[in-house]
């Protein structure tokens, strides 16, 4: 059972797929040269013949006389050359006359078979070269080659000549032979070098795929190396590594989310607990009971809070937080929540304020839209000195809102900037008490996301931070709504 799986696993490797693929490549297209090469030589051959039978066609009509219907070969009986020549025209020869009738006929010819009177006299009719291949009955192939001959006196008749094409087979058997003798040799040698060219292009893949396999949440700091080629494995391995890396920066962004989400929620807890003991154990009057629960409730909220924004970000991203969208008025909504951030402002010692212009509609989720624009101002406020100004604006472009929040605050360094919408994620450097759980600025990116529009950031240290959310306008805005008064009231 063993040895099969073994033999499964070695068919299905890739390295053996492509060599296979590679063979009945090689395979076919080898057949397919040879039988066109042998078509090439076949007609090269038949070609060579029939121009040969052509010569001697011309050669017949100088040397072949007819008197009283019977046929005469005028030529040089002393000249051996000429002897040669006039020899083998009569070696495979036939004559005939208008009719069809058979004068004479060589032996060959006559074992070739002798054509019919219909045949003779439909060949005499076209006046065009009469071409057929026979075989005598010892199976050796002629081409003959037949006209019209017309003698001194204008009389008519039919001449056919043969030639033998033992040695035309001959040479393409030979070629047969020779082509499917060397075509396992060359389809061996061809898969073996696909073996080791497919071996040699798969080992960096085998590499990634070892190296994928001593990747584990303590080691993501392996990369491979490139083969500086520039090909696809190049690519395959620069992306590999790319993924690693940010693998590494999840696991590292999750390992920290989950130091201070024990920490965050450990805290409370731990008050609560605090409080309940100390009400339990210490309290003696009404007052410290109630100051106790109230300590405790606090701390519930807080704990509260922490984990509703931990599952309103995971069903946001799991597409479980359906929009409620409707047509809504962006500058009313956020000067509403400018003046729900004055009191904090005015204890921060910092000027907020809100700049609208004209309408400006969009179709979206009221609610995360509040959200959106509450966190941002949450931000600068949080990281805005005392002294400083915090200010949003709103404005309308080409079928865009354009809602800014700019502020005079710390700022953040360009380094960071790439990652602050990830999740988890909050800038190095800054002071305990102002850090959150790094959940704000990646529900603001999904609320922008999940209504068509983009968030740009442009912040520098020590001047300050803008955010800049754009946003579809809606298409239409409702139309106003004329009061219509009575008769009696206008009376």
């Amino acid at each position: 059972m063993r040895t099969l799986l073994e033999k499964l696993r070695f068919v299905r490797a890739l390295r053996f797929r492509l060599t296979l693929t590679n063979a009945i490549f090689l395979t076919g297209l080898l057949l397919a040269l040879g039988f066109f090469f042998r078509g090439v030589l076949s007609n090269i051959l038949d070609r060579q013949i029939r121009d040969i039978l052509d010569e001697e066609w011309g050669a017949v009509k100088g040397y072949l006389v007819i008197h009283r219907r019977e046929p005469t070969w005028m030529y040089d009986r002393t000249d051996q050359e000429e002897s040669f020549i006039v020899e083998r025209l009569r070696r495979v020869f036939l004559l005939a006359d208008s009719s069809g009738k058979v004068l004479f006929t060589s032996p060959i010819y006559e074992d070739l078979g002798v054509n019919s009177a219909d045949e003779i006299r439909r060949v005499l009719g076209s006046k065009q070269p009469f071409w057929q291949v026979r075989r005598s009955s010892e199976g050796e192939p002629f081409q003959i080659r037949g006209g019209t001959f017309v003698d001194d006196n204008d009389q008519v008749y039919f001449v056919a000549i043969g030639r033998s094409l033992a040695v035309n087979e001959r040479t393409l058997r030979e070629f047969n032979n020779n082509f499917f003798l060397a075509l396992p040799i060359l389809i061996l040698s061809g898969s073996l070098l696909g073996w080791f060219v497919a071996g040699r292009a798969l080992r960096p893949v085998n590499d990634l795929a070892l190296a994928a396999g001593r990747i584990s949440g303590s080691n993501l700091s392996l990369r491979i190396p490139l083969r500086r080629s520039g090909d696809e494995l190049d690519h395959l391995i620069g992306t590999f590594n790319h993924m690693v890396e940010r693998l590494e920066q999840s696991f590292e962004m999750t390992r920290q989310f989950s130091t201070d989400v024990s920490h965050e929620l450990r805290t409370p807890l731990t008050a609560i607990r605090g409080q309940l003991e100390v009400a339990l154990f210490t309290a003696s009057s009404k007052e410290q009971y109630r100051e106790a629960m109230i300590n405790a409730l606090e701390e519930v909220d807080r704990l509260s809070q922490t984990v509703r924004a931990l599952l309103l970000l995971s069903q946001a991203e799991s597409g479980q937080l359906a929009l409620q969208k409707s047509l809504i008025e962006l500058g009313p909504v956020v000067e509403d929540i400018v003046d729900q951030f004055q009191i904090p402002a005015e204890e921060a010692r910092l000027q907020l304020r809100a700049e609208t212009g004209g309408p400006a509609w969009i179709e979206a989720d009221r609610l995360q839209i509040e959200r959106l624009v509450a966190n941002l101002l949450s931000n600068a406020v949080k990281y805005t000195p005392a002294g400083g100004s915090v200010t949003a604006r709103v404005r309308t472009g080409e079928g865009a809102v354009v809602l800014g929040i700019e502020d005079t605050g710390i700022g953040i360094s360009q380094e960071y900037l790439p990652h602050i919408f990830d999740r988890f994620y909050r800038v190095p450097g800054s002071s305990k008490e102002k850090q959150g759980l790094g959940l704000g600025l990646s529900f603001v990116a999904w609320i922008v996301k999940a209504h068509g529009g983009n968030i740009d950031v442009d912040s520098r240290p020590g001047e300050g931070t803008r955010f800049t959310v754009t946003l579809p306008s809606a298409t239409e805005a409702p139309a106003p709504v004329i009061e219509q008064t009575t008769p009696a009231a206008q009376a």
